[in-house]
């Protein structure tokens, strides 16, 4: 019983952040890093933080396709982290998506078919860390497109959050 509530509130959680008709604002009282692509470090910068995670890794991505971001997922599962992945609709049909390989790493990966694009580029880790911005979890995203990412530290999770569900 336990399990499921920890994983419905997990899934409610990550769909949240996308049904934000009138939000109230997040203020961060953490730290801030801030990538820009191509180049960036903004790929490594998401690896890093996957890899330092204790316990938890919430996903929402419009395009996932990053080998070493889908690699280190799967291995933070295999260290007995919780994690879980909401996709947009277009991954089912992608031709190479990481969705696959985390979800038969044991990842439980969800598709968002609720919204016209699911675009969020989102992860929460050890609700705790925040990773957002314009960067899709690609190789193209890092090398070749321009990007952002904005890494925000030491902040809990917004009570904006509870008051949309």
């Amino acid at each position: 019983m336990r399990k499921a509530t920890v994983r419905l509130f997990s899934i409610f959680t990550i769909l949240l952040l996308t049904q934000f008709a009138h939000a109230d604002q997040f203020k961060s009282i953490g730290t801030v890093d801030v990538y820009f692509s191509p180049n960036g470090g903004g790929a490594n910068a998401i690896v890093t933080e996957l890899g330092n995670a204790k316990s938890e890794i919430l996903v929402q991505a419009y395009s996932f396709t990053s080998a070493p971001i889908a690699k280190t997922l799967t291995d933070a599962k295999k260290r007995g982290l919780h994690i879980e992945v909401v996709l947009d609709k277009s991954q089912k049909s992608e031709k190479y998506s990481s969705a696959d390989f985390v979800a038969h790493a044991g990842i439980p990966v969800y598709i968002d078919s609720k919204h016209a694009i699911a675009h969020n580029k989102i992860m929460i880790i050890d609700r705790n860390t925040l990773i957002t911005g314009s960067f899709n979890f690609t190789k193209a995203a890092e090398e070749k497109n321009a990007e952002n990412l904005l890494v925000l530290k030491g902040n809990k999770p917004p009570n904006c959050l509870r008051k949309n569900v």
